[in-house]
């Protein structure tokens, strides 16, 4: 692997990233936010007066800038000028409640905490009081001078992304990725699925999440390309948006094309600009996928987690599944093994384990936690906890987490799997499977699914459905139809939150 990708041709440190753009398309648009426009020239010069401002203020080189705001154009300038400054970026989560964020920001000590107005009112008050909470629009303005200082040269290992995962544990970690980490995360994106100037992205993930930055928003602006930010997510003003600005590529989970499929303006709503779409975080019904299929559009399925800097697995668009529910193969840069959970070796082929990833797109470790850190690496991998298959061609599926399988009559049972035959059939838009207690067989399968909007099913043709495609003591002992799951903030069913006090006698 040479210095740096040879189809990903821009600076390693991200705070370089706009320096090409704002000079050879400066009145290019960057960023589209509601009636709001910024082009290229203008998001330079604010990353980079920021950037000063913030250095003349005192922070040095790793300080941990806080944030409370939804997807905002503050915050991209915010991003791009903690790039410069060698700080690192660290968005808070506005979905949680007070004494979560109170959580994060004694882990982060952040030396700058910054507020939107638009949580100031509701958030800042009681949550972060103790850290003197500033307003994040005032930063992007006239209101701080920052003539005359000088910014500090930045490493490639320096840190820009603090980002809050719990996983299943519930308990919070920092994963922080560095400047290095997001560089090939980005090159391993374009050389898989690439982008161009011409480019009009749809920024739909939010920006607590890695994904909200490192798939296809930093990669367009590196490049670019126009990003069409949005605040939160709603169906029917994303099909607006798709017609009005002509996007031509956008991110999302499962959940965000199940919702805009079944929304009644999808059957009409020109999508012809669309070139490909990109979906990873869980399983894509397959109902949902055709439905997106038939208007044309083709899907990139992906798979990843925060530490890997996202992308680890891909299928590229138009790529024909080499089975249900395949991911594909590893992203350009990365390196994807299985390994064996019972005795930790690393497996050879076709077969079935525990999926580590390595590369230069693995974070640097836990904010301040080495136990953690090391718990997650072995021999230079990192561990995903999650299962996946592979085949002899090197294709990969996953079946689950290591965390969530249950055991029935002494046979493994991954829930991922169970619920990718719920879902492969044409009435169901999603489902969760858990496993609950059982007097007999130890544990048996609970499955909650949700219907399209138009079917009409029973519980005994999905019953038959699962008999027809798995293994008898994979089939759920009962499954419960429901207007819909319990979803994490980003979209990801949370299972935490599924019922287990089932009857399944």
């Amino acid at each position: 692997m040479g210095a740096v990708a040879d189809d990903f041709p821009v600076p390693l440190a991200v705070g370089n990233w706009l320096r090409q753009p704002a000079r050879h398309r400066p009145t290019h648009p960057a960023i589209i936010s509601g009636e709001r426009s910024v082009d290229y020239a203008t998001l330079d010069a604010w990353s980079d007066r920021l950037a000063r401002v913030l250095v003349g203020r005192g922070l040095g080189l790793g300080d941990r800038v806080a944030t409370l705001s939804e997807n905002s154009v503050e915050q991209v300038v915010l991003l791009f000028a903690c790039a410069r400054a060698g700080l690192i970026l660290a968005p808070l989560n506005w979905h949680l409640s007070p004494d979560e964020l109170a959580v994060q920001l004694d882990l982060f000590a952040p030396a700058l905490t910054l507020v939107a107005a638009s949580r100031w009112s509701e958030q800042a008050g009681g949550v972060v009081a103790g850290w003197q909470p500033e307003p994040l629009e005032d930063y992007v303005t006239d209101a701080y001078p920052a003539a005359g200082t000088s910014l500090p040269a930045i490493d490639d290992d320096a840190g820009l992304l603090l980002i809050a995962t719990s996983g299943t544990t519930g308990v919070p970690k920092g994963a922080l990725l560095t400047n290095r980490n997001c560089y090939w995360t980005n090159a391993s994106l374009q050389a898989a699925v690439p982008l161009d100037a011409d480019d009009v992205v749809l920024g739909l993930l939010p920006q607590y999440h890695v994904g909200g930055w490192n798939i296809q928003t930093l990669l367009a602006w590196s490049l670019g390309a126009t990003v069409v930010l949005e605040r939160s997510f709603d169906p029917g003003r994303v099909l607006e948006l798709i017609e009005r600005h002509r996007v031509t590529t956008l991110m999302g989970v499962p959940t965000t094309y199940v919702l805009v499929a079944e929304h009644p303006r999808f059957a009409d709503t020109d999508l012809s600009s669309l070139r490909f779409a990109l979906v990873g975080g869980a399983a894509m019904p397959r109902s949902a996928q055709d439905r997106w299929a038939e208007r044309g559009v083709a899907m990139a399925v992906g798979y990843g987690l925060t530490e890997a800097g996202p992308n680890a697995l891909v299928l590229r668009p138009g790529e024909a599944p080499p089975w249900p529910g395949a991911v594909g193969r590893p992203y350009p840069y990365v390196e994807v093994a299985l390994r064996d959970p019972t005795d930790g070796r690393v497996l050879a082929g076709a077969g079935t384990g525990e999926i580590l990833v390595r590369g230069p797109n693995v974070f640097a470790g836990y904010w301040r936690d080495p136990a953690a850190t090391g718990a997650a690496m072995v021999e230079g991998w990192l561990r995903t906890g999650d299962i996946g298959e592979r085949d002899a061609q090197g294709n990969y599926r996953i079946s689950g987490r290591t965390k969530e399988m249950f055991i029935s009559g002494g046979e493994n049972v991954f829930p991922a799997e169970v619920e990718r035959v719920l879902s492969e059939h044409p009435a169901i838009a999603d489902a969760a499977v858990i496993g609950v207690p059982d007097p007999v067989w130890g544990e048996v399968g609970v499955a909650y699914v949700v219907t399209r909007r138009d079917a009409v099913i029973g519980v005994d043709e999905l019953e038959a459905h699962c008999r027809a495609h798995l293994a008898r003591y994979k089939v759920p002992r009962r499954i419960v139809i429901t207007a819909e799951l319990p979803r994490s903030p980003v979209g990801k069913v949370d299972k935490r939150y599924l019922p287990r006090d089932v009857d399944v006698r």
